[in-house]
């Protein structure tokens, strides 16, 4: 058993991050921990879980982050995309990391099974370059080759409640998600609207060509294969728009941001919170982590930095996006937040 010689440090908080509302009630409650990358999300997450299942609710913790760190918060191996028991603990928790790359094979298998490379050079050949054309127009081809931030994220998600929705996961009651860096939630954000409309007017795009000649079966192969293709592609579509109300879902799902405070990432958690906003996802709680604690014997170095951080977390109070967030400051403290009994150490003072 990995064990931490925790010493207890005073935590300058403003507002208790109303852990009794978070932890009430047995109906599925999803929490999405997320914003500027080294700001310490996947140790929030962790600790949330580890609290979670301390009281009692069966717990499933999540990275879709494609630079996963929750097996080095854990102390354990988590890798391998299958849900795995925490070790340690005499509570309900179990871990997951997603494997980005699987996700992405998941999307582009899909999506070129309805319409390969080959196919415009021969639709060029029936006359029918017009479609060719549409199909372009959708730039599948970049999604393939180069996916954009948010889509290995969206999927790895949509995976995730797959799980959830068979019946041997169905006593998982809260599912918490360390997520990847701002730049890739915000992509995630309008990622399922796109994805809904573009693979809607390829499955239609898909029925015209079929439809146009004889021909063209001879490049979707056998109307088994093809129905298979469509049915996968369908299904992908279904996935996304899931994802996309799971955000959306203020009954059962709220975004938490976590940040430092330092005036970059204030600054970048202030637009993050606009992008949540306008994109209707709930969020109700901001993080502040590495708060210097309390000391009666400053060095220079300290009191600059607490200047600093006192100008930050000014900034948040002002801030038009972020001052009506329930505001939880986090302290920095003197070890490194690895193991079970540290992450319940670090959740006992954060998730009060």
């Amino acid at each position: 058993m990995f064990m931490v010689d925790v010493r207890s440090v005073a935590a300058p908080t403003e507002d208790v991050a109303g852990f009794d509302d978070m932890v009430s009630g047995k109906q599925r409650k999803y929490y999405m921990l997320g914003g500027k990358g080294g700001v310490g999300k996947t140790s929030c997450a962790a600790s949330l879980a580890v609290k979670f299942a301390n009281n009692g609710h069966h717990t499933l913790v999540v990275s879709t982050d494609p630079a996963h760190s929750l097996s080095d918060s854990f102390a354990q191996d988590l890798t391998g995309g299958m849900l795995v028991p925490v070790e340690g603990p005499d509570f309900p928790l179990f871990a997951l990391e997603i494997n980005p790359e699987k996700a992405r094979e998941e999307f582009r298998d899909a999506a070129k099974n309805n319409g390969g490379t080959g196919v415009k050079d021969f639709m060029d050949g029936m006359g029918l370059g017009m479609l060719a054309e549409q199909l372009g127009e959708l730039k599948l081809g970049e999604l393939l080759d180069t996916p954009p931030p948010g889509l290995d994220e969206a999927i790895a998600i949509s995976k995730v409640m797959q799980f959830l929705d068979s019946p041997q996961y169905s006593k998982f009651t809260r599912i918490v998600f360390d997520t990847a860096p701002t730049g890739h939630t915000l992509r995630l954000l309008s990622l399922p609207d796109f994805l809904d409309a573009s693979i809607g007017k390829i499955l239609k795009l898909r029925e015209k060509i079929a439809s146009a000649t004889s021909a063209i079966k001879s490049v979707f192969g056998q109307e088994e294969t093809r129905q298979n293709a469509a049915d996968k592609l369908e299904q992908l579509r279904e996935r996304m728009v899931k994802v996309r109300d799971l955000f959306r879902d203020t009954d059962s799902t709220e975004f938490v941001i976590v940040t430092i405070p330092t005036v970059m990432a204030v600054s970048e958690s202030s637009r993050l919170r606009a992008s949540l906003s306008k994109e209707n996802v709930p969020v109700r709680r901001l993080i502040v982590n590495q708060i210097l604690p309390p000391s009666a014997f400053d060095c220079k170095f300290c009191a600059v930095k607490r200047k600093d951080q006192m100008r930050a977390l000014d900034m948040i109070r002002n801030d038009p996006e972020l001052s009506s967030l329930k505001l939880i400051q986090s302290p920095l403290v003197d070890m490194e937040i690895r193991g079970v009994p540290a992450l319940k150490f670090m959740g006992d003072f954060v998730w009060k």
